[in-house]
């Protein structure tokens, strides 16, 4: 962990320094990726089930590959009672919180009696990456999976790696509204659903986290299909003055070191003696955390205290841009109404960002790396699409038709000009 004072001389450049480490450094996956999307995509299920046993050690086929609604019921059913109240509360939240984001289509007449507007459709299918490995994540389906129902997506596919599914994943899946479920995971599952193989049928784009080899698949499959980011390690930056108690604020801070030894953790205060107590609570609560290793490495590798007037905290979040923001303050609104770039903010002493990654209701899935100075987090609006509405009439077209003959002359496209012209009667066939 990092120490950073902002009335050092040197705080600026060490600053800036700091956030633009790379955090996620990956030996060179691009090339590996690469042929696995192309044997994917020429191989089809043969290539999925062959990438089964080489990378995964299971045998599949292509009837096991997917999980079938009996394995689905009995899965859920499996889950504690209480897990199961928690996953339908919370995709309750979900839902609606995404529904209030619908936007409505629109029609006009403009002042060249043009009827003009646009209309909002769901995308037809989706693809939901689902993690296996370092743990279940009933969370990630609910986030991915009610937002695209909720939006009217028709096909909602999802895909993890094969092995036990977690009955609360099962769970999870069949309360958002997944369709279908397949054992495949890593490359090979984004190429799946990219290229189609075998009965896997191919999406129209592709949202969920993973590991840099999917992350890596998802940036190459790219305009083949849609994707919603590309997801790096997660990051939370605590805003907290003295009147907290440090042990709060320090489970906070573990709350995003945790997921991965790369991912990052930084509270910003303007009370050395605070921040020498929540330092101390982080070394103490390390020591009871099923998940202590890995959060013990973000902690000490990427984690940072910033020392700061509580005035200049907005300007050190907007440089930072992060995934999460916590403002751990009395009136935390005048602070975090000057921040611009951030994922998702949470204010207040008794609102931490753990409320927001399972039942707040606001999505999880967040933009990381610094990508929240020009992007979102996922929403509704990641499973719609907008089309433009254009229609003349001969009075109208009167009026645009000369404008567009002008500028396609211009720009050197004679045809265009003439769909115009002929009907304005300036060309003969």
């Amino acid at each position: 962990m990092r120490r950073f004072r902002s009335t050092d001389p040197d705080f600026s450049v060490a600053f800036e320094a700091f956030i633009n480490e790379r955090r996620d450094t990956p030996a060179d996956v691009e090339a590996s990726v690469r042929d696995v999307l192309a044997a994917v995509r020429r191989d089809g299920i043969e290539a999925l089930i062959r990438f089964g046993r080489d990378f995964d050690r299971v045998e599949l086929t292509a009837e096991t590959m997917r999980v079938s609604q009996d394995e689905i019921d009995a899965g859920a059913a499996a889950c504690p009672a209480d897990v199961r109240e928690a996953i339908a509360f919370a995709a309750r939240r979900i839902r609606t919180y995404h529904e209030r984001q619908r936007p409505a289509d629109a029609a006009f007449t403009d002042e060249a009696g043009v009827e003009m507007g646009w209309r909002w459709t769901p995308l037809e299918s989706v693809g939901i990456y689902v993690p296996g490995g370092r743990a279940a994540y009933p969370s990630t389906v609910l986030m991915n999976a009610v937002p695209a129902a909720a939006a009217g997506v028709d096909r909602i596919a999802m895909v993890t790696p094969p092995g036990r599914l977690q009955p609360a994943v099962l769970a999870a899946a069949r309360e958002a509204g997944v369709t279908e479920i397949w054992r495949v995971g890593g490359a090979q599952a984004v190429a799946a659903l990219a290229y189609g193989a075998g009965p896997i049928m191919p999406v129209d784009k592709i949202v969920g986290p993973g590991n840099a080899y999917v992350t890596a698949a998802k940036r190459q499959v790219y305009g083949t299909v849609g994707i919603e980011a590309l997801a790096g390690p997660s990051e939370i930056v605590v805003v907290a003055d003295n009147l907290n108690d440090p042990e709060w604020i320090a489970a906070d801070l573990l709350s995003q070191a945790e997921h991965d030894p790369a991912a990052q953790s930084i509270l910003i205060t303007d009370d050395e003696t605070f921040a020498d107590r929540v330092a101390a609570a982080v070394t103490g609560q390390l020591t009871s955390l099923s998940t202590g290793a890995d959060a013990a490495a973000s902690w000490r590798d990427h984690g940072a205290i910033i020392i700061a007037p509580m005035d200049q905290a907005p300007g050190l979040v907007n440089a930072i841009a992060p995934e999460h923001v916590e403002f751990a303050l009395d009136a935390p609104e005048r602070l975090a109404d000057r921040v611009r770039h951030a994922g998702a903010i949470f204010l207040g002493r008794h609102t931490p960002e753990a409320i927001g990654d399972y039942v707040a209701g606001s999505n999880h899935v967040l933009p990381t790396s610094r990508a929240a100075r020009f992007s979102s987090g996922l929403s509704l609006f990641d499973f719609i699409k907008r089309t433009s509405i254009v229609k003349c009439d001969a009075r109208s077209f009167g009026i645009l038709g000369p404008h567009t003959v002008a500028l396609a002359d211009a720009e050197g496209l004679p045809a265009h000009s003439r769909s115009a012209a002929i009907r304005l009667g300036q060309v003969r066939t």
